[in-house]
């Protein structure tokens, strides 16, 4: 069968008039996107159905399986958001538990706020100076489940987490499955995973049972396009459908869908020279910042997936988002992201040699030019998370009527509403979670650092707003009676 490109150029080129939604009607005149818009359809006759397939999308869901290796592949197409919120709702029931990683995309805790589930955390570690979130191993997981107050209907893993950490799925998966609960994993960002040597292996292989990817993360498809693995027989896949349709567009894209079917094709038809020119790439960064004294690439020791290249500055003379914006400002290079004291790099098998030189070169001037500069290197003490007390449920604290208090009067405050460094996303507190002392200064610290806190908010003085002390920074707390 003709893959979904196939006949959507088969469908520009001949005489259909369209009659049919969207209403750019495929006019070459009305967008300046024309490549786009000319394979932008709904479903029409012989274009088969997202949500009930049983023609082209369903060949082309069967022929992205046949590479990851699951009993069942399925296209989305609003991003791998909306495969979390569907693996969740299908495989805990409302009200269930749920025990899982605290360094979790934001999509897993609307998918609990959504269910109204109770959340178990396994015990957050962090690596080093680095201040990133560490890997499980099958005894952490195994460990918690033993200590929860109820078993968990499922364990929720992130793994490579967004700088590169990678949990042992497989031995995760035999605990998990000893004990009969599902293990469902966010490999967003290891989509790449399993293509060839010098990769990790994918946690489908590995023996989860859901597993969600990203594709537009680290191989070549558009924006918000994604899939969702399925195995085993501990997963209701039925009722995994039934959340799909509830999560995803009705109207689903067909150019990200073929955006899709082609990233498969390519992985099919090259996948082995991806991975070979993407360990590459990192060896030959590694290699040649390896003589840096101030400005540190973690090896693939520390950080598993070669596609993640973190910049650690260890000094107190620069901050990550300062090695960002110099990056981003001095040399054109666009990093993804940056932390309390290092910058984020996403590579992959379809980086260009003039790229990763140019990075190399970035690195090693910056190096030279802080080595010069008197400063104290970073404490290297290991650094803990610890998880606020939690004095109310997630869905109660985020329904609840709430008010915005003043930074410096909310310690002991139940918070409202998320506070999270972007990206990752991942959450400094939770609704329904006391607000300490120690969260607040390091909040206050972030600012200091220009990093990006989501959930403080501009506040004035202003009697209707429910402040109840005047600031600058406020938080979203539940209202006391």
């Amino acid at each position: 069968m003709p893959d979904i490109y196939q006949e959507l150029i088969k469908l520009a080129e001949g005489d259909m008039y369209p009659f049919h939604m969207p209403g750019h009607k495929r006019n070459l005149q009305s967008t300046p996107l024309k490549g786009a818009f000319r394979c932008d359809i709904t479903e029409i006759d012989g274009f088969d159905n997202l949500h009930d397939e049983k023609g082209i999308i369903l060949e082309a869901e069967k022929r992205a399986n046949r590479l990851y290796g699951a009993d069942d592949t399925f296209f989305l197409v609003n991003g791998s958001t909306s495969g979390v919120l569907s693996a969740v709702s299908a495989a805990v029931p409302e009200g269930g538990n749920i025990l899982a990683a605290r360094g979790s995309h934001k999509s897993f805790y609307h998918a609990a706020y959504l269910r109204n589930l109770e959340i178990e955390y396994l015990e957050p570690r962090m690596i080093g100076a680095y201040g990133i979130f560490d890997s499980y191993n099958a005894e952490d997981v195994k460990r918690a489940i033993g200590n929860v107050r109820v078993k968990p209907d499922a364990v929720f893993i992130t793994s490579p987490t967004y700088e590169g950490k990678c949990s042992d799925i497989e031995g995760i998966a035999k605990v998990c499955h000893d004990e009969g609960i599902i293990l469902i994993v966010d490999e967003a960002h290891g989509a790449h995973f399993g293509f060839g040597d010098g990769l990790p292996e994918s946690a489908v292989k590995c023996g989860a049972d859901i597993v969600i990817h990203s594709l537009h993360k680290t191989l070549p498809a558009m924006t918000q396009t994604a899939l969702i693995h399925v195995q085993g027989n501990l997963v209701d896949k039925a009722l995994l459908k039934r959340f799909l349709r509830i999560y995803q567009s009705s109207s689903p894209s067909y150019v990200l869908m073929s955006s899709i079917d082609l990233c498969m094709k390519e992985m099919q038809d090259n996948g082995k020279e991806f991975s070979e020119r993407l360990t590459g790439y990192r060896k030959k960064i590694q290699d040649e910042t390896s003589e840096c004294s101030i400005l540190k690439v973690p090896d693939l020791s520390e950080l598993e997936d070669p596609a993640k290249v973190l910049i650690y500055a260890d000094t107190d003379q620069m901050t990550g988002q300062q090695l960002y914006d110099i990056l981003r400002e001095d040399y054109l290079l666009q990093l993804e992201m940056a932390g309390e004291h290092y910058a984020l790099a996403i590579i992959t098998g379809w980086d260009t040699e003039e790229g990763i030189d140019r990075l190399i070169k970035a690195v090693c001037e910056i190096d030279e030019c802080l080595q010069k500069k008197p400063g104290a290197k970073v404490d290297a003490i290991e650094k803990r998370y610890s998880i606020p007390k939690r004095e109310m449920s997630l869905q109660k604290a985020w329904d609840s009527e709430h008010e915005t208090v003043s930074l410096n009067m909310a310690e002991g405050r139940i918070s409202g509403d998320f506070i999270n460094l972007y990206p990752p996303g991942i959450p400094l507190v939770v609704p329904g979670e006391i607000i300490g002392g120690d969260l607040i200064k390091d909040i206050e610290r972030y600012l200091a650092e220009n990093l990006n806190v989501q959930g403080i908010f501009e506040v004035e003085n202003s009697e209707n707003k429910g402040i109840i002390d005047i600031s600058k920074r406020g938080i979203i707390c539940v209202k006391q009676k």
